[in-house]
Formats: C-alpha cells, structure tokens, sequence
C-alpha cells in the first residue's frame, strides 16, 4: 500500500475538469485506490464521490493506492497532481 500526501495548487482544485482528467488516469490501472479529505474518502475512480469531496485549492488529502500496479500508480498520480496547474491555464 502507498499513501500519497498531496496539496493541490491549482485554482480549481479537484473539481470538473481535474476529476476527470484524475480519473483517466486511475481507471487505467488495477490498483483500489482512495482519496480522503479530513475523515470522508471516496473511490478514486468515480466522478461523482470525488466531486462529493469538494477538494479546493490549497486543500491537502491523502491518496492511498493499493494493489499490484500500486508503484507505477503512484508515481501517475504524482505526476498528473502536480500537472494539474498547467491544466488551470491551458482551460481558462
């Protein structure tokens, strides 16, 4: 199991556009994956859970990925949280 502390920088947090863009990328891999803000967590394959979190901008959560692709999953989701300001500008 990884756990991945992350803080989100860009302006619209883990909202419409970065949710589904975060879910391209988890729904590639077979690892279970969880996203937890404060005491709530949601499937870090579904849309509408995700969205359910409200994650803003300077929000940190925790991402746990678990499974056996759990290493390269990990190191995605690094990589496309910390992309996630270029998306910002690229879209508005």
């Amino acid at each position: 199991m990884r756990v991945l502390h992350v803080k989100l920088l860009n302006k619209s947090g883990l909202h419409a556009r970065p949710a589904s863009v975060f879910i391209q990328t988890t729904k590639r891999h077979s690892s279970r994956i969880i996203i937890r803000k404060g005491n709530r967590e949601a499937d870090g394959k579904n849309v509408l859970q995700i969205l359910s979190l409200g994650i803003d901008m300077g929000d940190e959560v925790d991402i746990i990925i678990d499974g056996e692709d759990e290493d390269v999953t990990a190191r995605e989701v690094e990589d496309l949280i910390k992309s996630l300001p270029a998306l910002d500008e690229s879209h508005g």
